[in-house]
């Protein structure tokens, strides 16, 4: 067994226990005694002090020795840098006990005892007309939104099933395609123009979360909002994806 010959106060080990399957590591000080040692393994493992078998194992998890004597110092040991103490609980916990949340008991509260109390988020957030609260701002973000709606219709009235069309989404090259659907989608708010590339650029075949809108093959299909459409006559391009 090597041992390093450092003499610094404090040594950094890793701690494993018999009550759950992680590790953590830590710093302690090389001056704890052995029972000074398992009352701060507490906090760390779950299990009590006196419930606590402690054995000392290499950086290569080669095991040393035994961490027996209370009144022993933790430097007086072979722990360097990089060890591990491996916790063995004899107070009769499973493995993994601690480790599954289910069997926590947890606080509920009605939501009608949580409207009545003043010293909560919400009860703040109410008397500062904040967030949802602020009926001025609600109101506003209502008319933007119906503003928006409205501007889309029109702009999605101007196109027809089966223009032709270029696509100029943004972050993305000029697509040429065929306007397969335009309306109110399941899958976001607003106007939706579904289009049938002439490549395979898309994302889908004119489904979207199970919901078909139009008939195409794979990648083919995308949707896009009316504004990055525009119809007119633009035939189709040959791209030389049927060359030998």
């Amino acid at each position: 067994m090597e041992v390093s010959g450092t003499s610094a106060p404090t040594v950094t080990v890793f701690i494993s226990s018999s009550l759950n399957s992680f590790r953590s590591e830590k710093r302690y000080s090389r001056s704890l005694t052995i029972a000074e040692f398992k009352c701060k393994l507490e906090l760390v493992v779950g299990s009590p002090a006196s419930c606590m078998e402690l054995e000392l194992y290499g950086a290569d998890d080669q095991f040393y020795s035994k961490l027996d004597q209370e009144d022993a110092l933790l430097g007086s040991y072979p722990v360097d840098d990089g060890c591990r103490i491996h916790v063995i609980d004899h107070s009769g916990v499973r493995l993994g006990e601690y480790e599954d949340v289910s069997k926590v008991e947890k606080y509920e509260i009605s939501p009608e005892a949580y409207e009545r109390r003043q010293n909560t988020v919400r009860s703040f957030m109410k008397r500062s007309k904040l967030g949802p609260y602020n009926e001025e701002l609600r109101a506003q973000q209502e008319a933007e939104a119906a503003q928006r709606l409205s501007e889309e219709e029109a702009q999605a009235s101007a196109i027809s099933v089966g223009s032709r069309c270029e696509v100029r989404a943004p972050g993305q090259s000029l697509r040429r395609g065929t306007v397969m659907y335009v309306g109110l989608t399941d899958f976001k708010p607003g106007y939706w123009v579904g289009v049938r590339y002439d490549e395979p650029l898309g994302k889908n075949d004119g489904s979207v979360n199970g919901k078909r809108y139009f008939e195409c093959q794979a990648k083919y299909g995308a949707f896009v909002k009316p504004a990055a459409v525009t119809v007119g006559d633009f035939p189709e391009e040959d791209y030389g994806l049927d060359e030998m």
